[in-house]
């Protein structure tokens, strides 16, 4: 099954209906919790941070109903960790949104909310020890993709996270039989099919990461095989640390502090 190119869904348009919009977010944070997206970018980050106890910041990029920073965070907690996480989507109307369905989020400790896009993202190089994205790469062709990635690499210490939906036929007949009788929401009901035609597979999200000079550490599935989170590691920082050597002194928790 070819990628469909040059599609817009609903969210990519006017968002003109606040219900259905809020909607939409409850739907989505169904489907990350119940699916094992959200799980997977759980798995993902501790690939990268690989047992580091010293705070961490971390970057979330179209981050939707934060829902998966909410999830982040309380993990973090049960694990005696600190996690400083700031959470951006290009469309004030979504933070709107994800502010009215959880009163979390203007409550949460270490959480931020702000709007920019992620293809310019505002902040100075490795400003954030992670940079993570769920399903935000499939609404991107791939000049856009890769102009996330780089941004994405750039800002990053540590890694990126990039957790999205794999394009196949199963997955697609799947989204019509799951989102036919689990929601009537309109948005879910016609993205969620056109998200997985919109889908790169996961040969072509390898591909976009090796672009932008990110080396994939760990790929983890979700389930069906419906989803990956792929945690990379920027060339450059592999490159800083060859050249620096062995540490004489390694402490196995260090790491960076949150900016």
């Amino acid at each position: 099954m070819r990628r469909l190119a040059g599609a817009h869904e609903l969210l990519d348009g006017p968002l003109d209906d606040p219900a259905a919009l809020r909607g939409n977010l409850r739907d989505l944070a169904r489907v990350n919790r119940w699916l094992g997206g959200t799980a997977a970018s759980g798995r993902a980050l501790e690939r990268l941070l690989a047992g580091r106890t010293v705070p961490h910041s971390l970057l979330d990029v179209g981050t939707g109903g934060a829902d998966i920073p909410l999830a982040l965070l309380d993990a973090a907690r049960r694990r005696d960790r600190t996690l400083v996480v700031t959470a951006v989507d290009s469309r004030t109307e979504v933070l709107d949104a994800a502010r009215a369905i959880d009163p979390r989020i203007g409550s949460a400790q270490g959480l931020e909310l702000a709007v920019t896009d992620g293809r310019s993202l505002p902040w100075p190089d490795r400003s954030f020890d992670v940079v993570h994205a769920s399903l935000l790469v499939h609404h991107l062709e791939p000049p856009d993709a890769l102009a996330f990635l780089r941004e994405a690499a750039r800002v990053a210490r540590i890694g990126v996270i990039v957790n999205d939906l794999v394009r196949a036929r199963h997955h697609l007949l799947g989204a019509r039989l799951l989102l036919g009788v689990t929601t009537r929401n309109r948005y879910t009901r016609h993205d969620g099919p056109l998200s997985v035609r919109r889908a790169y597979t996961l040969m072509e999200l390898r591909a976009l990461l090796a672009g932008a000079a990110l080396r994939p550490v760990a790929e983890v599935g979700a389930f069906a095989g419906h989803r990956v989170a792929i945690a990379a590691v920027p060339m450059r920082e592999l490159e800083r640390r060859r050249d620096a050597g062995p540490d004489p002194h390694p402490d196995p928790d260090q790491g960076s502090e949150p900016s």
